[in-house]
């Protein structure tokens, strides 16, 4: 009876098919969430994915005249001519330069803000801190900019008024590299980490109050308690935006440095965005703007794969 049983052969089921009605039905039941999904879709084909037709131009001779149909293909011409250019290893070493500092010094601010802000008992003080530390997220960096010159001014500044009127000499916050260095920084953490508290802030939301309530009993401190549960709860999060940041390593926002730059202090303050706005705006030199553009995300194309990887072997989730 068991070799009758083993030799029949198995029924094997068909998989199941989804209908074009059934789906209809679905949409239709909860078109209000469709509609809604429309708009972030179509603002991701129409500046996302449409012109990606446009990197094209890093293997052309592009004219503006002929588009991009018409222009000649020079294959890699464009990316030997950046890569000779002394100015292109300049860029590069600042825009990572900088965001690595970034990475270092304002990526973990967000975090400690958010613990900070969990920690706090009474509500409606809560929730003014982090309407006001949210505001700074929502300024224009021509604002801060000017802001930064009337605070950090050599002449007329007002950290500077205070310096010299307690004796001392006035410090080169924006004329002196370094010294450029420290307050680009600054500024950078004071306009994002509130911003950067939402996402930290929702998921300790998704902590189980009941491994605090059984900490208490084990007589736990509020120290113990947020080293050895809150942020074990929020460690996935912290991987994941850790990840995306670092695909970001060699994507530098365009206004901050060129706002916050000067002729004194182009040795940091010359990135891959200012020289693509030279270059391809001022110069009218396009294929060369667009080889460095391309180059710019093939670079964080691997950073993300890399860093998603490693995180992967760590038993982190990842992105994929």
């Amino acid at each position: 009876m068991n070799q009758s049983i083993a030799g029949s052969k198995k029924k094997v089921l068909p998989p199941k098919t989804i209908k074009p009605k059934r789906i209809a039905k679905g949409i239709w039941k909860d078109y209000q969430l469709y509609l809604l999904l429309l708009l972030p879709i179509a603002y991701f084909i129409i500046f996302k994915y449409v012109p990606m037709y446009g990197a094209g131009i890093a293997f052309q001779d592009y004219s503006i005249f002929k588009g991009v149909s018409g222009s000649e293909w020079i294959g890699f011409e464009n990316f030997k001519e950046l890569f000779a250019m002394n100015q292109f290893y300049t860029v590069v070493r600042n825009t990572l330069l900088l965001n690595l500092l970034d990475l270092i010094v304002s990526f973990p601010a967000p975090i400690i803000l958010a613990l900070m802000l969990n920690e706090l008992r009474i509500v409606w003080f809560k929730k003014i801190s982090q309407t006001i530390l949210y505001l700074p997220h929502f300024i224009s960096w021509i604002i801060i900019g000017g802001l930064v010159y009337q605070i950090f001014s050599n002449k007329g500044g007002l950290v500077n008024n205070m310096i010299v009127a307690l004796g001392f000499d006035s410090v080169p916050f924006l004329t002196e590299k370094n010294h450029w260095l420290l307050v680009y920084l600054g500024t950078g953490v004071w306009q994002s980490a509130g911003w950067g508290t939402i996402i930290y802030l929702a998921a300790l939301t998704g902590i189980n109050k009941e491994l605090y309530e059984a900490a208490e009993v084990d007589g736990a401190g509020r120290w113990r308690k947020m080293w050895n549960i809150t942020l074990p709860g929020i460690r996935s999060t912290i991987v994941v935006m850790l990840i995306l940041a670092l695909g970001k390593i060699m994507t530098i926002g365009f206004e901050r440095p060129f706002v916050m730059g000067n002729a004194l202090v182009m040795d940091y303050a010359e990135v891959i965005s200012t020289f693509v706005y030279k270059v391809g705006l001022q110069s009218a030199q396009f294929s060369l703007a667009t080889a460095m553009g391309l180059f710019q995300a093939l670079v964080g194309l691997v950073f993300v794969i890399g860093s998603n990887a490693i995180a992967k072997k760590m038993g982190e989730p990842g992105l994929w």
